[in-house]
């Protein structure tokens, strides 16, 4: 049976130092990728069903176009001779990444740590400690370059 590694990427600058990371770790596994987006939930708007037309419209451009970037993260993986299958799904990030790694049955999950502070963490939350926290895997915490791994 193949084994498994789920990356959520965010697209930010810490992108491809965590695919790197996944891709030596799926190259030692024989592991397979699945790369994975988490698009952020519809805003709510107060008496509309699902927001004005113009935001729909810009949320969809932004999703198709995330889409592709996503795509071409697979593709620059499997032209290493890699398995990458990529998934964008919409919701709140923490829970669809644990649900993602639990419907997989991943062996391990691959992140990056953006390092934004003790005080931001404490204020709007760490993604990365909130699936350590509820992940049925081990993860594998990537730091951003620069950030010191402690």
């Amino acid at each position: 049976m193949s084994k498994i590694i789920l990356v959520p990427i965010d697209f930010s600058a810490a992108e491809a130092g965590i695919t790197a990371a996944a891709a030596t770790l799926a190259k030692g596994l024989g592991s397979q990728i699945v790369l994975l987006h988490v698009e952020p939930p519809d805003p709510a708007f107060v008496g509309y069903e699902a927001g004005p037309q113009s935001v729909r419209d810009a949320v969809a451009r932004s999703i198709r176009g995330n889409e592709q970037t996503l795509h071409a993260v697979r593709d620059r993986l499997r032209a290493q001779g890699l398995r990458v299958e990529s998934l964008l799904i919409q919701g709140p990030t923490v829970e669809k990444i644990v649900d993602e790694a639990t419907r997989l049955a991943a062996d391990f999950i691959v992140m990056g740590s953006h390092g934004h502070g003790a005080l931001f963490d404490l204020v709007v939350g760490s993604v990365s400690d909130g699936v350590i926290r509820r992940a049925p895997c081990p993860v594998v915490v990537v730091p951003r370059a620069g950030q010191a791994a402690h």
